[in-house]
């Protein structure tokens, strides 16, 4: 049988899944790997659920008895662009006075780790604690009745771009939550990697799965101008900033940095309540 594997339908996993989805190498995987796209949400859920064997799943929803397949991560080193809190400051406060006026955050629930960035981000770093709204990725709409807007993914991107219509008084505070990670901590800020059930392990072995998925990565990376061309009628983003965010925000390569953000990460999410506690990470091989 073959593994089913659960994707994300945004632009940041392009280039890993570049060998899945391009000739000859998807024929050639395509009898190891069944895969189908959602959330990253829903990536997690299918995983833990057993109705998925293989995601790309948020790093809040890492449990023990999932194993982190090494080599391929989401990640930032600086700024990532694509997780993106607007924070209302009609009073045009400093950054850390104004998060602490925000008393509810309408927030895009696609990335369970995007959120507890942001509970870490208000509890932990600002000692602040604002209510959550689980709300569609609309900024307006969002903005309409809460203190702040969370976007997570294409459609932080398209806010970014049309800025000018979101806030044309310039009240708004247009903060990355990459950058803000960063700043705080001086490691990558990393939102998903590769998650697999070490049962599902049959017909392909760890070793195949960790050279399959590092030699799509690869392949991706090398193919980035085409990634670009397939990308721009997708989404109201120009041609260059697609190319910009493939190859300077997003960083694909699950090193010994992101092991350690990722660590640092759980730990303050546990201590805040905000994710259970995870002891160590179950590497894969």
């Amino acid at each position: 049988m073959p593994l089913r594997v659960a994707a994300i339908s945004f632009l940041n996993p392009a280039p890993l899944l570049y060998n899945f989805e391009h000739e000859p190498t998807a024929s050639a995987l395509a009898p190891h790997y069944s895969r189908h796209y959602t959330t990253p949400a829903e990536c997690a859920r299918e995983l833990l659920a057993g109705t998925a064997d293989l995601g790309l799943i948020p790093i809040a929803s890492l449990t023990p008895e999932l194993a982190v397949v090494p080599g391929c991560t989401i990640a930032s080193l600086h700024e990532v662009r694509s997780i993106l809190l607007l924070v209302k400051n009609p009073r045009v406060l400093v950054m850390a006075e104004a998060l602490k006026q925000v008393r509810t955050i309408a927030a895009d629930a696609a990335s369970r780790s995007s959120l507890a960035y942001a509970h870490i981000l208000f509890e932990h770093f600002h000692d602040t604690r604002p209510a959550f709204v689980e709300d569609a990725a609309d900024p307006l709409a969002m903005l309409a009745h809460a203190d702040a807007a969370l976007l997570i993914g294409d459609p932080a991107l398209l806010a970014r771009e049309h800025r000018a219509a979101i806030d044309p008084g310039g009240e708004l505070l247009w903060l990355d939550m990459a950058a803000l990670w960063r700043e705080h901590t001086g490691l990558p800020w990393v939102a998903a990697v590769w998650a697999v059930r070490p049962a599902a392990l049959m017909d392909v072995s760890a070793q195949q799965l960790i050279a399959d998925l590092t030699a799509s990565r690869d392949a991706g990376l090398a193919h980035i101008d085409e990634l670009v061309r397939e990308w721009t009628p997708r989404l109201e983003v120009p041609a260059a900033t697609i190319h910009t965010y493939l190859t300077e925000n997003i960083h694909y390569t699950l090193d010994a940095e992101c092991l350690k953000a990722i660590m640092l990460f759980r730990s303050l999410a546990a201590k805040i309540g905000a994710l259970p506690p995870l002891d160590g990470l179950n590497l894969l091989g």
